[in-house]
């Protein structure tokens, strides 16, 4: 008759080591991830209309900073970013200063702009939108930003994951308190544009 086979104490470890080495790489996957806007890559970008539709004026910040935070196993994460208002650059010196002024940003009295949000839609482990707030030249808004592509990959250089986006969003420029050009029959309408990169924090 054949004898029923021992469990040695070595085999007991051996199991509970390789239990607690599942719950830690598990654990380890499902918390959540931090990473810091990369300057250098992140340009949000707008675009408004000049004269009611006889052209389109377009620009970009070349000053934001912030945060975004990526929990894949929950599918949640977070954005906070702000905007350096006086970076803003249509590509002409004399719109640049003009825009600082009273008339649009105001960027004296309002210096910054601020956007937080939580990541939504998550589709095939990745975010497809972000539900948020814009805070601009002194007003509070929901906004509601379409994320158009989303990737993360390892830095080549930095040897940490880095996460990119494409994102898009509308609003009225006069709910925000920035009228200017409204009486000469300007769309208030705007269209924001952000390309993003975002470096994981060690």
């Amino acid at each position: 008759m054949r004898q029923p086979t021992r469990f040695r104490f070595t085999d007991k470890l051996a199991v509970v080591l390789a239990t607690l080495t599942a719950l830690a790489a598990t654990t380890a996957s499902a918390t959540p991830v931090t990473y810091r806007i990369d300057p250098d890559h992140t340009y949000p970008s707008f675009e408004a209309d000049h004269m009611g539709g006889l052209s389109v004026w377009r620009g970009k910040f070349n000053s934001s900073r912030g945060t975004v935070i990526l929990d894949r196993a929950k599918q949640t994460g977070s954005v906070d970013v702000s905007v350096d208002m006086a970076s803003a650059d249509f590509g002409q010196d004399k719109l640049n200063a003009y825009a600082q002024g009273p008339e649009l940003f105001d960027t004296r009295q309002w210096p910054k702009a601020h956007y937080t949000g939580r990541l939504a839609g998550f589709r095939n482990g990745a975010p497809t939108r972000v539900d948020g707030t814009l805070t601009l030249h002194g007003v509070s808004h929901p906004l509601t930003l379409d994320i158009r592509s989303f990737k993360c990959m390892p830095h080549p250089i930095f040897k940490r994951e880095v996460c990119g986006a494409d994102a898009l969003a509308t609003f009225q420029r006069d709910a925000y308190g920035m009228p200017g050009g409204k009486d000469y029959g300007f769309d208030m309408g705007v269209t924001l544009r952000i390309q993003v990169e975002a470096i994981q924090v060690p």
